[in-house]
């Protein structure tokens, strides 16, 4: 049998495993492989697994030895999936996949669910082709992303919002953090932002992904309307989306969460990003699509 896991430190915690089990009704074995040494947990990967998820510290590392990249895994540099082809490793990123399927939901609600019954383990390839085709319908004006934090998943973000025809602004505590970015994908034509004009950014944005570990100052001094979005009565869509990384400690909730919904805006948080990489991930580890709905009911009921 196909042996699976995820390798990074530290990981005891981590949903994974019970997301893998709901995905295939335990048809596959998937282990936590925990440890801070890259080395070791590579060597228990290649003597005894036919792919694994990768978490920090160990994206960089693992991308570095793979031998075969998805385009856009190669563009963000990183990988949080490796998997074992006849052609060698294979290096794929779920972040990716994962905010393309949660911006599709958002924008087009059922078109993800749509998708998978149709594509299989390829639909996130056909949501990304479908959403950048369609963007134009939403919008009377080329759409704005602001991405917060410049991290490995701040990375997978601005790759994405680019991907599916967002004007992005990169933003974090470094300004020099978001400029390499900038200056490494300059496909893209990236604006790098001071923090300091976060909330102004914020306003303008009709995306933002937010991918800070903390909360910034100026996030509890947001009102209503910060979370409006220009031109939102044209065009059949929320008037704002954030989606956020953190979901065990997220920035915007409470008092913030209440303006947000007063404004509008559609709030998509860690927990759904977490869902859809898995969603995205275990396909591409296992070549058979995994029971979605199994999978967010695993997820609800975790909470």
């Amino acid at each position: 049998m196909d042996r699976f896991g995820l390798i990074g430190d530290p990981i005891a915690t981590s949903l994974s495993p019970m997301l893998f089990k709901a995905g295939y009704a335990g048809r596959f074995t998937y282990d936590l492989i925990e440890g801070n040494d890259f080395g070791q947990s590579w060597k228990t990967f290649m003597d005894g697994y036919q792919g694994i998820n990768v978490t920090a510290p160990f994206k960089e590392q693992a991308f570095r030895k793979a031998e075969l990249f998805t385009s856009y895994c190669h563009k963000i540099g990183a990988s949080n999936l490796i998997v074992k082809t006849p052609d060698g490793i294979l290096a794929d990123n779920s972040d990716f996949t994962g905010i393309i399927f949660c911006l599709a939901e958002a924008y087009f609600p059922g078109l993800t669910g749509e998708f998978l019954s149709k594509f299989g383990p390829e639909a996130h390839i056909k949501v990304h082709q479908f959403f950048r085709q369609a963007v134009g319908q939403l919008f009377t004006q080329k759409p704005q992303a602001l991405i917060v934090g410049c991290g490995g998943a701040g990375r997978a973000a601005a790759v994405a919002a680019a991907e599916l025809g967002f004007d992005t602004v990169l933003m974090n505590r470094t300004a020099e953090k978001a400029q390499r970015i900038a200056d490494e994908l300059p496909e893209y034509n990236f604006i790098v932002d001071p923090v300091t004009d976060f909330r102004e950014a914020f306003r303008e944005c009709d995306l933002v992904i937010y991918t800070l570990p903390m909360k910034l100052d100026a996030v509890d001094s947001m009102t209503a309307g910060d979370f409006e979005g220009e031109d939102r009565y044209s065009c059949p869509r929320p008037a704002k989306v954030v989606l956020e990384a953190n979901y065990k400690n997220p920035s915007f909730s409470g008092e913030v969460r209440s303006l947000m919904n007063a404004a509008g805006c559609q709030y998509i948080s860690g927990r759904s990003w977490l869902l859809q990489q898995a969603v995205t991930g275990y396909a591409r580890l296992t070549g058979i699509q995994p029971d979605a709905s199994a999978m967010a009911e695993a997820m609800n009921f975790q909470k």
